[in-house]
């Protein structure tokens, strides 16, 4: 359809046409890569939470390998 049109469009206007599209790669490829970015910052940040929370349980439980502290869950009776 835009080739019809630009067969009967005079001179120029075909060039105006060809010239307005010149940089919308570049400013496609700009938004995929700030989408990118945004994205990875937040899955760091999700990463780095998750990390952060089991680090803290796992430091918890090693803590309590042969002690009976206050934070330390008590054993099932056998």
């Amino acid at each position: 359809m835009l080739s019809t049109a630009l067969l009967a469009a005079p001179a120029w206007a075909r060039a105006r046409i060809r010239v307005d599209e010149r940089g919308e790669g570049v400013v496609s490829a700009a938004i995929a890569v700030l989408v990118m970015a945004f994205l990875g910052a937040a899955m760091y940040v999700g990463f780095k939470q998750t990390l952060g929370s089991a680090q803290k349980k796992t430091d918890t439980q090693v803590a309590c390998i042969g002690a009976s502290g206050p934070d330390c869950p008590v054993p099932p009776p056998p």
